[in-house]
């Protein structure tokens, strides 16, 4: 069968046995070092990117994507709002709240908290709240039943369970003859969520029906806004663009990013920094690779010369040594992608068999948000670390392919 003439010899090269064997093991260590380069950087990314997608999980599942209030601190027509918010083609749900900061306080305990208004009906289908939900039920929340749901956290520091009273105080004042005092009411605990460590939301967070926040708060059929979902969490300022267009200057628009956009950043950008510096890993196995080139051009220089002299060109004798390179580097490049796809992808049971094994634990909840080792691998990532795993091994071959070419079959042959 026809092959040409570079690749045939390039292929050669490769398979011949070498009379220096330190050639053949540099090279053999270029090859495997290029994979485990591709390798870990797949498994790392695969890692960050679990981390990234558990954190929104925890994050999105109680807070919404974008909140829509009035600059006067309520929204009397919410009704017709939240139709003109659901007519947005990119809005998956909306539901109402009303919400306020409070004090909690049962047993000589105070706690402070943030107190939302819901309809258990509708938040369902903006939010998780219901199935993190650890004792109780979010149905059970019903219009003038008087009934909060407290985070695991918040019910803690309190010391109460389902059945329990707890004191609600509100900022507001009641006057009375013997002045202003604070308006607070008795709720009985309900229902008990467990939304995870890592933003507060068990310690700072408690749920009430919306119609009893209307009554508590003194909003009569009003609402403070109205919570939407949205179907891509990084168009939020876009839909949120949109929708303060469409509802006019009466209405107050924010998104997730104004809240958890820092955060999110310095994750993407820590995994932007990760890549380039476990890149070095393949850099440093090109470099191996550029040596090893060089190594066999010189070992390789009274072949070259004869071949010279039967009228291979300077372009042949190149795509002889690329050629030669680029199978190091493709091969490379595929162990590590196979090892890497491997690895990523078990690596969460591995993990856990290791702390199972050792009785170790490697994640702690309340550092690291989660406490088993995540991992979410996508193709694009492999195929951009692929990408550039074999552009580099290509750039490795030039400078030997070119010295071999500049070899002069006189001075190498004097001495044969």
């Amino acid at each position: 069968m026809f092959r040409p003439a570079a690749i045939f010899i390039g292929l050669r090269y490769t398979r011949a046995k070498r009379r220096n064997h330190f050639i053949s093991f540099i090279s053999l260590m270029s090859m495997f070092g290029i994979a485990l380069g591709v390798l870990v950087l797949i498994t790392v990314l695969s890692v960050m990117n679990g981390f990234d997608r558990e954190i929104k999980k925890r994050v999105f599942s109680l807070w919404p994507p974008i909140t829509v209030s009035g600059v006067s601190g309520y929204i009397s027509n919410w009704h017709e709002v939240q139709r003109i918010i659901d007519d947005n083609p990119s809005v998956i749900a909306t539901a109402p709240f009303v919400s306020g900061q409070i004090l909690l306080t049962d047993n000589g305990q105070v706690q402070p908290a943030m107190l939302n208004g819901i309809d258990p009906a509708q938040e369902k289908r903006l939010s998780a709240l219901a199935k993190k939900v650890v004792q109780g039920h979010l149905t059970d929340l019903v219009a003038g039943g008087f009934g909060i749901v407290l985070g695991e956290d918040l019910a803690n520091r309190l010391g109460v369970m389902l059945g329990d009273k707890v004191t609600v105080v509100t900022t507001q004042m009641s006057i009375s003859p013997a002045g202003a005092i604070p308006r607070f009411k008795r709720f009985t605990v309900v229902g008990i969520f467990h939304a995870g460590s890592g933003f507060g939301f068990d310690i700072s967070l408690a749920f009430i029906h919306l119609a009893d926040s209307q009554i508590l708060f003194q909003m009569g059929k009003s609402v403070s806004g109205l919570h939407a979902n949205i179907k891509n969490i990084y168009a939020a300022q876009k839909v949120g663009d949109e929708l303060a267009e469409t509802l006019g200057p009466s209405a107050r628009i924010s998104d997730w990013t104004q809240q958890f956009g820092p955060f999110f950043s310095a994750v993407k950008l820590e995994k932007t920094m990760m890549f380039f510096i476990l890149m070095l890993i393949v850099a440093v196995a090109v470099f191996n690779l550029v040596c090893s080139l060089v190594m066999v051009v010189n070992d390789k220089e009274s072949d070259i010369a004869i071949l010279r002299t039967i009228g291979a060109t300077p372009r042949l004798i190149v795509a002889i040594f690329v050629v030669q390179g680029a199978i190091i580097g493709v091969v490379g490049t595929v162990l590590g992608v196979i090892g890497g796809i491997a690895l990523a992808l078990n690596v969460t049971a591995i993990v856990a068999w290791i702390e199972r094994v050792f009785h170790v634990q490697f994640l702690s909840s309340s550092v690291y948000y989660v406490n088993y080792l995540p991992s979410e691998l996508l193709f694009s990532d492999v195929i951009q670390i692929s990408a550039v795993a074999l552009l580099l091994s290509l750039l490795a071959t030039l400078y030997p392919a070119w010295r071999a070419s500049r070899t002069e079959p006189v001075e190498a042959l004097r001495y044969e």
